[in-house]
């Protein structure tokens, strides 16, 4: 993942790439040029057989992403159509197994919580605020997060945030059950990269086909039909004749610890 990007920061280490939304003094807003940055680095990510897990941030101290940068749509006079897989190539990103965590420190707004709710944990600092205020002016939140949070909070609660396009806290969005973890912004740090080596423990193709059978379950028509189809689903079917499923046996019975391929 060596490719230069204007609008955001890429790095990766240790098996997790990292990847920093880059234009604090916008509230990391996005423009159209930003959307295409992300497509490209989570093409990247998706496959990179060697990176498990991935971390979205923003640059700062103020916003984690305050949605679309209005001021461009402003300018161009109209939506510059979304990359391939919708917002910030993320949001419509349905076949990424791989555990993708949002560390929110500051506002979340817009497409801002949508690229959050997008992803599969959200950790952030006790100064965070989430919302969809897209009603504010005139629009819809059609990324993802008018359906997202309704299936992640319940309906009554959804539709009080949505209809009334108020912000709740972070610790309000931890009792909701959207947040995993809120923590004062000088343990943020420690926060994200337990999170990660909690993840990292774990055989990554085991990972991703608990992922998988979760989404993917929650749309069968019952659970016994989920357990049932789980079997041919393409994450779990990899998992099964994978070379880690056979490490992490041997590894329990050597008493070592496993050494993860993701193969």
């Amino acid at each position: 993942m060596s490719d230069a990007y204007e609008f955001i920061e890429v790095r990766v280490a240790d098996h997790v790439t990292r990847v920093t939304l880059n234009r604090p003094q916008m509230m990391n807003a996005i423009n159209p040029a930003m959307h295409n940055e992300l497509q490209s680095v989570f093409d990247q990510f998706a496959r990179a057989d060697e990176q498990f897990v991935c971390v979205v941030q923003g640059a700062g101290e103020r916003a984690f992403c305050a949605g679309s940068d209005l001021k461009a749509i402003a300018s161009a006079g109209k939506h510059q159509p979304y990359p391939e897989n919708g917002y910030a190539g993320l949001i419509e990103r349905f076949d990424l197994n791989k555990p993708v965590i949002a560390a929110v420190d500051g506002f979340a707004l817009g497409g801002g919580f949508e690229i959050a709710l997008a992803c599969d944990l959200i950790l952030a600092t006790d100064r965070s605020s989430f919302g969809l205020p897209e009603p504010l002016v005139g629009a819809v939140a059609l990324g993802g997060g008018i359906h997202r949070l309704a299936r992640q909070i319940g309906l009554k609660q959804a539709m009080g945030m949505v209809l009334s396009a108020e912000s709740v806290s972070a610790t309000e969005g931890h009792r909701l059950g959207f947040v995993n973890a809120v923590v004062a912004p000088d343990a943020f740090e420690a926060l994200i990269s337990s999170w990660c080596d909690k993840l990292l423990r774990c055989a990554p193709l085991a990972i991703a086909a608990s992922k998988e059978a979760i989404l993917r379950g929650l749309d069968e028509p019952s659970l016994a039909s989920a357990i049932t189809a789980q079997e041919e689903y393409p994450a779990f079917y990899r998992w099964r004749r994978a070379q880690d499923t056979v490490e992490g046996p041997r590894a329990f019975a050597e008493k070592r610890a496993p050494v993860w391929q993701g193969k």
